[in-house]
């Protein structure tokens, strides 16, 4: 279960952080939950992109390495 944390907490397999993200097995969150350690994490917003004009170098050239 994905749980988001409140206090910090660390063990062999892990450190976290107040606001750091950790899937625990269902025993361990339900007792990390019920100790008001951590929180169910909320389901991330997929990522967006930038829209905008594509980074171009223009196809015209100033010619001015010939010559």
């Amino acid at each position: 279960m994905l749980l988001k944390m409140l206090t910090g907490l660390s063990g062999p397999l892990f450190s976290l952080a107040p606001g750091d993200e950790y899937d625990f097995d269902d025993a361990e969150a339900e007792r990390l939950k019920a100790a008001e350690f951590a929180i169910d994490a909320e389901p991330k917003a997929p990522a967006t992109t930038k829209r905008g004009k594509a980074d171009v170098v223009s196809s015209n050239g100033d010619d001015a390495g010939n010559g």
